[in-house]
Order: structure tokens, then C-alpha cells, then sequence
């Protein structure tokens, strides 16, 4: 079998002193995390889209990397070296899951039942390079987006033919998924949203999007699939304004069309900031609800208003990213590296530096994360700080057991309640610091 990256050795850690640009510096996968080895904390995937094909074209200008690995683009042969390329860059870094959409693996046809022939051989294909690995498919999803049949969405096309092609992709991309053993399959909604309510009906077309996924999870248990369907917020880009603007606005609409039993939500963290949030917010409240299932590991350039998809190297975002997964218990997802390598990066060896930096960062994040909750300051903190609900008139409000006129009449006899108590902002991010950085 052909080596592609021959100057690239097997990817070890070496220690936070290690000058070695190959190796890692804080992800020791089997390294003891509050109980849990960090390769269990921390299930890495591969993103086929941006690692393997993305090639660094802007809006701008053309490629800038060679994806080719030594095949004609937009044949099966070269579908095949992506393949054998991904498996044994996932094997150099050991990284043990991998995500794709449909049209990632195989050039699409203008035949769907041709394209469809092609996933068949390609599945094949990559469930032969996954026997005597440890490598598995994260999640799957279809590419619903791209073609120009979507500009005007996929569950929420004006059309029905289009709508019906949405629904033939989606069903190939499920039993892909299935068939190779995915433990998710997500929705992104790269357009479903409207750039003019003059000519949109809003209420309509998010009935055929939450339509289109309750056909999809009919379908899917049928077939055997008993993992979790994941929607994707973003707020803009490509459409003015998508549907699935944020965690809470997608929660909501899983809660209104009766999907929150079978979804859960892949949180990007690109995403969260394109929406005027915080990484860590979209965590939150996803996991609040019962919904965190799954991670986009990226990060944004705060001073582009658009999708970036970089590589994470922000070790206080990723620190709060892995305290919410902590304190929520952890992912039935991963931390899919949905990012792609800066266009004048453009070697084989920054596609490795990339995710070398990708992992560290959240290996040490997962380490200061636990070390915040360890410390218990801020646990104790935030638990003192709402000590009045637990005795007195607090406890009643809690726990139902008071009316809106005695609570009324309490104000009456307090005359006015003091301040609460102070938030002290700065000084648990004093003490975040000092965690950080001790």
C-alpha cells in the first residue's frame, strides 16, 4: 500500500518541553482525567471534508494544497486514495473516529443512482481499511448545500422535487452511516433559511425541514440505526437568516415538532461566536436541556464576520469548553475537528501540525478543566450565591409551595430588600487564572 506522507513518523507525546514540532505536547491519551483515560475524554474525529479535500480555494483564489494524493480529481480512483490518505493519517495521529458527508466520498454523479453506486463501492472500501483498526465513523450527514438544486434549501426548497432529492440523499447517507457503524448523523442546515421574507413563508417551510427529519428518523430506526440525530446551529452564512440560529433557537424548534426525543445537538464553536455567544454558552444551555450530544472543535477569527473554521488554539475557550462537557458527563458524540489548515499552509506536514495543535489544545483544556472543578471555588461559589432559595420564603418559591400573594405580602413587610449579594466577577476569573497558569 502506498505511503503518503513518507516524511511523517507515528505521532507521539513527548511533554510540555518537547521542542519536537511532531509530537504532542499535552495529549497523552492514556493519561488519568478524573477517573477516565484523556482518549475516553477526548474522542477525536477526523472532518473528510476539510482534511482530505478541502484544498485552501477562497472566494479569491484557487487551490493552494495538493489533494489530489497522487489520483485524477473526481474519479473513484481518487476516492480511494482519500481513503487510503485518511487512514493512515488518522493512524499517525491516533485519532480513532472520522465524519464525512456523502459527497465527500465520492464525486457526485448527474445521476443520484449512479452517485448512490459509487457510495456503495467507496462504503466498501473504507469498511475494508477499518478491519484491524480501532478507527470508527463518528457520524455521517449529507451535503445538502453545495449543489445549486439547494439554493434555496433542502427541507425548505420551494420545490418538491428537490425536497424528494434531499430525502434520497438523506436516506443513502443513513445507511452509509449504519452500514459503517456511525454513532450519530447530524443535520447541518447550510440553507435552510430565507434571504427575503417577501418571497418566503416561514411557517411552511420549517414544518418540510422538521418533516423531512421525522422521515428521517423513521427511517433510520428502521434500518438499525440507535444513535442520535444531531442538528448544527449557525446563524448566517450561507443564508442571511438560517432557522437554526442557536442552541436555544434549536432546541425550541426540536421541542415544537416533537424531534427532542430522538435529537440532540452537535455544538460548533465557530457557530456559537457568528451568533453573538460564547462557545461556552451554547454548551450550556444544550446541556441544561439534556441535548449536548456532539462537539465541532474549531474556533473563528473575531474580527471576520464569517465561518473560519480554524484550528483551535485558544486554551481558555477550549478550558471551558471541557468544563461544560465535564460537568455535563461527558458527550454521546465526539470533538470532530471541523477545521481546515490557513490557505498559505499549505504542506502535508501542516495538515498534521494542525490537528497536533488541535488536540493539545483540548488535552489541555480537559486538564485545567478538571483542576477548575477539583478547586471547587467556583462550584462553591455559584452554590452560596443562591443560598436563599434553600430555607424560608426561598424554599417555598422552589418548591411550588406559595402564591404570587404571599410572596406579594413579603415584599410588603420587607419594605425593600437589600443588594444581592456581589457576582464577584473578577475575582473567580482571578481565580480561573491562577488555575490556568499555576
Amino acid at each position: 500500500m502506498k505511503e503518503f506522507f513518507t516524511s511523517i513518523p507515528a505521532i507521539h507525546y513527548e511533554g510540555p518541553n518537547s521542542k519536537n514540532p511532531l509530537a504532542f505536547k499535552f495529549y497523552d491519551a492514556d493519561k488519568i482525567v478524573m477517573g477516565k483515560p484523556m482518549k475516553k475524554h477526548l474522542p477525536f474525529a477526523m472532518a473528510w471534508w476539510h482534511n482530505l479535500c478541502a484544498a485552501g480555494t477562497d472566494m479569491f483564489g484557487r487551490d493552494t494544497a495538493d489533494k489530489s494524493f497522487g489520483a485524477e480529481k473526481g474519479t473513484m480512483a481518487h476516492a480511494k486514495a482519500k481513503v487510503d490518505a485518511g487512514f493512515e493519517f488518522m493512524q499517525k495521529l491516533g485519532i480513532r473516529y472520522f465524519c464525512f458527508h456523502d459527497v465527500d466520498l465520492v464525486p457526485e454523479a448527474d445521476d443520484i443512482k449512479e452517485t448512490n453506486r459509487r457510495l456503495d463501492e467507496i462504503s466498501d472500501y473504507i469498511l475494508e481499511k477499518m478491519q484491524g483498526t480501532d478507527i470508527k465513523c463518528l457520524w455521517g450527514t449529507a451535503n445538502m448545500f453545495s449543489n445549486p438544486r439547494f439554493m434555496n434549501g433542502a427541507g425548505s426548497t420551494n420545490s418538491a422535487d428537490v425536497f424528494c432529492f434531499a430525502a434520497a440523499q438523506v436516506k443513502k447517507a443513513l445507511d452509509i452511516t449504519v452500514k459503517l457503524g456511525g454513532r450519530g448523523y447530524v443535520f447541518w442546515g447550510g440553507r435552510e433559511g430565507y434571504e427575503t421574507l417577501l418571497n418566503t413563508d416561514v411557517k411552511f417551510e420549517q414544518e418540510n425541514i422538521a418533516k423531512l427529519m421525522h422521515l428521517a428518523v423513521e427511517y433510520g430506526r428502521s434500518i438499525g440505526f440507535t444513535g442520535d440525530f444531531y442538528i448544527e446551529p449557525k446563524p448566517k452564512e450561507p443564508m442571511k437568516h438560517q432557522y437554526d440560529f442557536d442552541a436555544a433557537t434549536a432546541i425550541g424548534f426540536l421541542r415544537q415538532y416533537g424531534l427532542d426525543k430522538d435529537f440532540k445537538l452537535n455544538i460548533e464553536a465557530n457557530h456559537a461566536t457568528l451568533a453573538g455567544h460564547t462557545f461556552q454558552h451554547d454548551l450550556r444551555i444544550s446541556a441544561i436541556n439534556g441535548m449536548l450530544g456532539s462537539i465541532d472543535a474549531n474556533q473563528g477569527d473575531m474580527l471576520l464576520g464569517w465561518d473560519t473554521d480554524e484550528f483551535p488554539f485558544n486554551v481558555y475557550d477550549a478550558t471551558m469548553c471541557m468544563y461544560e462537557v465535564l460537568k455535563a458527563g461527558g458527550l454521546t458524540g465526539g470533538f470532530n475537528f471541523d477545521s481546515k489548515t490557513r490557505r498559505p499552509s499549505y504542506t502535508m506536514e501542516d495538515m498534521f501540525h494542525a490537528y497536533i495543535l488541535g488536540m493539545d489544545t483540548f488535552a489541555l483544556g480537559l486538564i485545567k478543566a478538571a483542576a477548575l472543578i477539583e478547586d471547587g471555588r467556583l462550584d462553591k461559589f455559584v452554590e452560596d450565591r443562591y443560598a436563599s432559595y434553600r430555607t424560608g420564603i426561598g424554599a417555598k418559591i422552589r418548591s411550588g409551595e406559595t402564591t404570587l400573594a404571599e410572596l406579594a405580602a413579603y415584599a410588603e413587610k420587607l419594605g425593600a430588600p437589600e443588594l444581592p449579594g456581589s457576582g464577584r466577577q473578577e475575582y473567580l476569573e482571578s481565580i480561573v487564572n491562577q488555575v490556568m497558569f499555576n
